[in-house]
């Protein structure tokens, strides 16, 4: 069996089946931080001073190296920065199926800290503002989403978390837990797949890539092979 799931969900499906120090290891696994999402509606496309950001699909707000890793300490610190971070995405630019015709559709978020119910949505906006002067004129309709209701929409997302736990020196080669193959529980024929594992969200597929490598060396010892 092989599980999609952070060690929260993983030791509530099979726990019995694993050793005391793995649950031990599973139980001390540390989440991080979560976000603020919001899904807009917008009459036009975002009006970026930057004629670059209007041409990209992806669009991270935060002014200087300063700033940004100044709002990221104060979130890890359980603050919410009044100039946070902010990751746009404007798929309607490239896909017009997303938004009738002359309309555009956006979605951003912001982190906060784990399991935060603060809402962001005018402090991410006002960010936005800086740096694309009228945009709010251009909102005509938003969904917002915090941290608890992130997790209701994905039980994987503890707290908010949408990279499966803390990405740290304490816990980038040992996710879940500190073993030969960090894909292979306590109990043999189980393994975890998701980004709590090597090499962490955003790296997108290689964590169940290098799972399904595991599961057949473990099954095919002799004849398997990584074929490139």
């Amino acid at each position: 069996m092989i599980f999609d799931v952070t060690p929260k969900q993983l030791l509530e499906i099979a726990g019995h089946k694993f050793s005391s120090i793995y649950k031990w290891q599973l139980a001390r696994y540390r989440y991080g931080m979560g976000v603020f999402k919001v899904d807009w509606a917008l009459s036009e496309q975002v009006p970026f001073k930057s004629d670059v950001c209007k041409q990209a699909g992806t669009v991270h707000i935060g002014n200087t190296f300063e700033e940004i890793a100044q709002s990221e300490y104060l979130i890890s610190k359980g603050q919410h920065p009044e100039k946070p971070f902010v990751l746009l995405a404007q798929q309607s630019l490239f896909d017009n199926t997303r938004a009738p015709k002359g309309k555009h559709t956006l979605w951003g978020y912001s982190h906060v800290p784990n399991g935060s119910t603060k809402d962001m949505t005018d402090s991410i906006e006002k960010q936005i503002e800086r740096f694309a002067p009228g945009f709010r004129d251009t909102i005509i309709g938003r969904h917002t989403y915090n941290t608890n209701q992130i997790e209701a929409y994905n039980p994987n997302y503890i707290g908010g978390d949408i990279n499966g736990g803390v990405i740290d020196i304490g816990q980038l080669f040992t996710r879940p837990a500190l073993r030969g193959s960090p894909f292979r529980t306590s109990s043999k024929g189980i393994y975890i797949c998701s980004s709590s594992t090597p090499p962490g969200g955003g790296v997108h597929g290689m964590c169940g890539y290098h799972t399904a490598e595991r599961v057949l060396k473990d099954l095919f010892p002799i004849h398997y092979s990584v074929k490139i």
